[in-house]
């Protein structure tokens, strides 16, 4: 990504013409200066130059001589577009006509933009030569043959050939329109076909395409109303300015004004008066002007201000690393309609903090999150620069592999390195990894640390050096717990620290950080003391950690150590590898320890009594002793151990040794574990009995997963009045369930996965009260066959129920789940099910239905789901692998099935007739594990039929065409009803991967808009050309005679990450009034077209079946309810984006989906 700086180092800002020095000019005008020059002509000519677009204007209106200047000839030829206004005495100029022969030369041979415009005239009358072009034509032939010029005949043949030629080229007619919003249209264009010429010609950003064309198009949405900021995310080096760089090389020249102000965090850290230094940029950029008297931070924003308010102006603001910044640079005042704004940081929380959003302007915010490059990609990057080449060089595969592996997809750290390693051998880059083990490149060390430092509390970077040391990985809550007993304030530090891209969660509620990131912080570490590791405050790495207790060397300066002796290198290890217990002992203020699978001796009253958190996977005593100092400890973990017991209450009745009652610190009322918040005992296959809970007075998770000699349980629990969570999965001998477990009010989460409590063990299980405030319980492999009972016992509480492994057919569930009004989610995993439960229809909060490999044990897959009608739609994201991918149906949601299978009646009431050639066309599956071929299907949702089917095959009762992404029309009066409305286009391109883009079809008269989102994807068989019919089932409250319609196909636009409020809001590439898409963004739609479909007869008779009663019935389709959907008032997107992002997911991962599946 760094070729875009070495191409551009240090640019401030740009334009098209300084990109091309085979040019002189950008533009070159040729036009009737007696018709034009005075009024539109010198209009557009400033127009261009404002735009910062360099055009040749010829300033001679008197024609000298027969032949064209050299210097006209000249411009001509060094110039990368022509704009020719055709007015009506353009031919009556023998110089004109000369133009515009040389200029169509010129576009043949070296494929010039040519731009006609037909000012006030016709084109017809253009390309014929009649009116004022054949009067002016028949002059020029009668003067030539008077005045006996040779070759005449020549030269009204080339003439009337240009005449002809600029007719049929696409051009623009002002007739009708606003001669200014005509000339911004035109200077739109002119820099839509630059940016397409200067795409070819910059250098590709790997990895980087995806961001390009979603920044593109809400870079070129039209939003002339409002002002747009983007938000460009990441950690340091991940490559936010060259993105940022590149797409403002494309696109700036098409604003009135425009600035590139880059490295501004570093730029004002570093220099004198480096924010003032920026503001003096910004705003010559922008105005062309130098403010010298002007010193002062505060008196420069206030001139910005106004310069904005007056220009619609397109502004990148690189590295922002603080909120003054943003406000010294934007100010609060506003922006110039139309004005777009985008902004690099590694904060996510600086943007909308800033002045320019109080409650009066609220621009459009949207947020790119950069994530790095994935493996092929970091491959290709790292060798590019290290070895000029797109693979890897003979012999180098393996340490290359190594690199990227290190720099987790890193841009900056590939090229860096990269670089440093071209012409190296094998052996070089060995060392060269080793070393980065120790100690980062500095380039990269650099750009990371910035992040880091510029963290805004010591609270923030002692939470952040925390987890980067010892809790990468772990459970979010669970770190919270142990990190706020250290005094951190670790929740709003988390926050923190996920603005500023240090660190993210994952799914499963872990806590991640770039491998870089983390490396960046042990450094840091490391740097405390190189060369005693003991007078560091923490220790992470294993050996050093073995090395300071082996030595006895610890010291008051520790506040965590971790050692894992599994991943001790024991090469570095020499002797014995037990410890001793004393080493502990001069830790005074270790709160964090760590010791995994470590050989101990000695006493335990040696630990530090400091301790939060004790990790002791292998715990080598049968029970817990009363010399481990447990006073403040706040989470145990001894996993894996020897323990056969846990019972407190056994520990007190041990006699207290001498120093313990010499010092007072024992007594029998004093709770040892009085401060202990979590407690794990997994995989201590030991241990029989669980007890000792009055003594746990605080406990807010016990989890005892997989101890398999666990017997008994003590109805003591109860006196954990604040467990959450209750972790007994796959305790095989478990019998009984304590009946206490009812009587904990604050449970969270009850799992017995896999335990052996049976029919009569369930029957003693508790019916956890109504006022409970459980939220979820997974019971399973424990279920009887009398669902009656199992039903009655279930706390109507439950939000999560999972179900899974006790195969259960459909016929096993009860006729209703009333019993269950607040379930959210339901899991049927496993379950040999070929037909939905009816039950679930009872189930009216449900939001997730899981019914994962539901089809493994069955002969069928499931066909369809019905849900009660007050569901929400949005909400269904489950049924997703045991769904047939050819054929199913979700009721009221969506529907597909090969088009083939479908009632003719139904097809004719649609309006599709003669579909013979598609119904046995095939297309190919499109899948990451393969591909097969599948009938084509069709696609029913929101009261939308569709299909799409290979082939240039416009119907022949489509009525109305147009060439082009988009349609206009008026709505015809008929006495008869209108029942729908047809849509197909046809789209081409070579490559056979293919998705439906967004549909739009807006009511201009009624103020209405639908937004089509199809979920379609899938590969082409052969050729290159798709074609995608719809119907969708207006009726008179929606479209009626006399309204106008316009109808656009524009690309998806799923790269972009969007603010939660603005997520479904963002969908297409159009102009405000809706009917004009901009062009270039749908070059693949070459055709499209409608017809309307009308009831003959007006209604349908009484003993006549409605053959699309069915559908008509749906909820969430067009004339029903599309309040869920609904983004602006009359504006609606339509699109069950949750549930078919699930389905796409499952099939990725296991199936093949047809390409008539989401």
């Amino acid at each position: 990504m760094a070729v875009l700086n070495e191409v551009f180092p240090g640019c401030s800002s740009f334009s098209p013409s300084a990109q091309n020095r085979n040019h002189t000019y950008d533009v070159f005008l040729s036009f009737r200066g007696t018709d034009t020059r005075n009024r539109f002509t010198d209009h557009l000519y400033n127009a261009l130059l404002d735009a910062d677009i360099n055009t040749f204007l010829d300033d001679e209106d008197i024609e000298t001589g027969d032949s064209l200047k050299p210097e006209l000839e000249s411009a001509i030829q060094s110039s990368r577009a022509s704009i020719i206004v055709l007015s009506e005495n353009y031919a009556s100029s023998t110089w004109c006509l000369d133009e515009l022969v040389l200029i169509l030369e010129q576009k043949r041979a070296f494929n010039q933009i040519v731009i006609p415009i037909f000012y006030h005239v016709e084109p017809t009358d253009v390309g014929k030569q009649q009116s004022s072009f054949g009067e002016a034509m028949e002059k020029h032939k009668r003067r030539m043959e008077t005045e006996k010029r040779s070759g005449f005949a020549q030269k009204m043949e080339s003439w009337k050939r240009a005449l002809t030629e600029v007719a049929d080229l696409k051009g623009k007619d002002v007739k009708g329109r606003k001669e200014t919003e005509f000339i911004e249209e035109v200077v739109t264009d002119i820099h839509r076909r630059f940016g397409v010429l200067l795409s070819d010609t910059l250098p590709r950003l790997i990895g980087m395409d995806g961001y390009i064309k979603s920044i593109t198009s809400w870079l070129t949405d039209m939003s002339w109303h409002t002002v747009n900021i983007l938000t460009v995310v990441g950690m340091g080096g991940i490559g936010k300015t060259s993105l940022a760089k590149y797409v403002f090389l494309l696109h700036s020249s098409k604003f009135y004004g425009s600035s590139f102000v880059e490295g501004i965090g570093t730029r004002c850290n570093e220099q004198f008066n480096g924010l003032l230094d920026l503001q003096k940029q910004l705003h010559r950029d922008i105005s062309g002007k130098d403010l010298l008297q002007v010193n002062d931070v505060s008196m420069y924003t206030a001139k910005i201000e106004k310069v904005l308010a007056r220009k619609m102006v397109f502004i990148v603001l690189d590295d922002i690393g603080s909120l003054d910044q943003l406000d010294a640079l934007l100010g609060s005042k506003g922006l110039h309609p139309g004005s777009k704004v985008i902004i690099t940081t590694k904060d996510a929380s600086l943007t909308k903090m800033c002045a320019l959003f109080n409650p009066q302007l609220q621009p459009k915010h949207k947020m790119v999150m950069l994530n790095g490059l994935n493996g092929s990609e970091s491959l290709e990057l790292l060798c590019i620069h290290a070895f000029q080449s797109q693979k890897p060089r003979e012999g180098y595969k393996e340490v290359s592999k190594k690199l990227v592996m290190y720099c987790d997809g890193h841009p900056l750290a590939l090229e860096v390195l990269g670089k440093s390693l071209h012409k190296q051998d094998v052996a070089y880059w060995e060392d060269c990894i080793q070393g980065l083990q120790k100690e980062p490149q500095p380039a990269v060390k650099y750009s990371l640390q910035t992040g880091i430092d510029s963290l805004p509390s010591k609270n923030d970077k002692e939470l952040f050096m925390h987890i980067a040391c010892f809790f990468v990985g772990e459970d979010k809550d669970l770190t919270e717990t142990i990190l706020d007993a250290c005094e951190i304030n670790t929740r709003s530090g988390i926050t923190v620290l996920i603005d500023r891209c240090l660190l993210s969660i994952e799914q499963n509620n872990k806590l991640a950080m770039h491998s870089l990131i983390q490396e960046m912080g042990r450094y840091l570490v490391r740097q405390e003391s190189r060369n005693k590791p003991s007078m560091r405050r923490r220790l992470w790495c294993h050996n050093d950690s073995f090395d300071v207790l082996k030595k006895e060397k610890g010291t008051g300066s520790l506040l965590g150590l971790a050692l894992d002796m599994r991943m001790l290198d024991k090469k570095e290890s020499h002797g014995s590898l037990e410890l001793k217990t004393g080493s502990l002992s001069k830790m005074h203020n270790l709160m964090l320890l760590q010791l995994n699978f470590v050989q101990l001796s000695g006493s335990f009253k040696n630990f530090p009594r400091q301790l939060r958190w004790l990790c002791m996977h292998g715990f080598p005593l049968k029970s817990i002793t009363i010399d481990v100092p447990m006073e403040y400890l706040v989470a145990l973990d001894i996993s894996y151990s020897n323990i056969e017991s846990f019972d407190v209450l056994d520990i007190k009745s041990q006699p207290p040794t001498k120093r313990q009652k010499l010092v007072g610190s024992w007594s029998k009322d004093k709770q040892l574990l009085g401060s202990l918040k979590i407690l794990d005992l997994s995989f201590c296959e030991q241990l029989h009995s669980l007890g000792g809970f009055p003594e746990l007075p605080a406990l807010e998770r016990l989890t005892v997963r997989n101890c398999i000699s666990l017997i008994e349980v003590s109805e003591s629990v109860e006196q954990c009045v604040d467990l959450v969570h209750f972790d007994l999965r796959y305790c095989y001998k478990l019998k009984r369930l304590p009946t206490s477990v009812g009587k904990l009010n604050k449970l969270r989460t009850l799992f017995l996965d896999g335990c052996d409590l049976g029919q009569s063990a369930i029957m003693s299980s508790p019916d956890i009260g109504i006022n409970s405030q459980i939220s979820s319980v997974a019971i399973v492999e424990a279920i009887p066959s009398d669902w009656k009972f199992f039903s009655t016992s279930l706390s109507r509480s439950l939000v999560t129920l999972s179900l899974a492994n006790n195969k259960l057919c459909s016929e096993s569930f009860p006729l209703d789940f009333s019993c269950l009004p607040v379930l959210q989610e339901l899991c049927l995993d496993n379950n040999p099910i070929v037909s939905m439960p009816s039950c679930v229809r009872s189930l009216r909060r449900l939001e997730k239905l899981s019914m994962n490999h539901c089809h493994e044990d069955c002969n069928t897959w499931l066909r369809k789901i019905t849900f009660d009608p007050e569901m929400s739609p949005r909400t269904l994201c489950g049924a997703s692998k045991i769904l047939s991918p050819w054929s199913f149906e979700i009721d009221g949601m969506v529907k597909i099935q090969p088009i083939a299978g479908v009632d003719g009646k139904v097809l004719q009431s649609l309006g599709w007739s003669n579909l013979e050639f598609i119904r046995e066309r095939r297309l190919r599956t499109y899948a990451f594990s393969g591909s097969q071929e599948s009938q084509t299907q069709m696609y029913y949702e929101f009261g939308i039929f569709s299909t799409f089917y290979e082939g240039k095959g416009m119907p022949d009762w489509i009525s109305h065409t147009s060439k082009g992404p988009s349609i206009s029309f008026t709505i015809p009066s008929s006495p008869e009803k209108l029942q729908g409305l047809n849509f197909c286009y046809l789209e081409t391109h070579p490559d056979p991967f293919f998705e439906v883009p967004v549909i739009k079809i807006s009511n201009i008269t009624k103020n209405q808009t639908w937004i089509y989102h199809h979920r379609i994807e899938g590969v082409k068989l052969g050729g290159k050309c798709l074609s995608w019919l719809s119907h969708w089932m207006f009726g008179p409250n929606e479209m009626r005679g006399g309204d106008h319609i316009t109808i656009i196909v524009a690309p998806r636009t799923d790269g972009m990450i969007e603010e939660e409020e603005d997520a479904l809001a963002y969908c297409g590439s159009w102009d405000e009034s809706g009917d004009q898409i901009i062009a270039g963004f749908c070059q693949l739609t070459m055709e499209c077209g409608i017809s309307l479909v009308y009831d003959e007869d007006g209604k349908i008779e009484e003993d006549e079946e409605d053959v699309l009663g069915y559908y008509k019935l749906w909820n969430h389709i067009i004339g029903g309810d599309l309040s869920a959907f609904q983004s602006t008032t009359g504006e609606y997107i339509l699109d069950n984006r949750t549930f078919m992002q699930n389905i796409s997911k499952t099939y990725s991962r296991s199936h093949s989906f047809t390409a008539g599946c989401p």
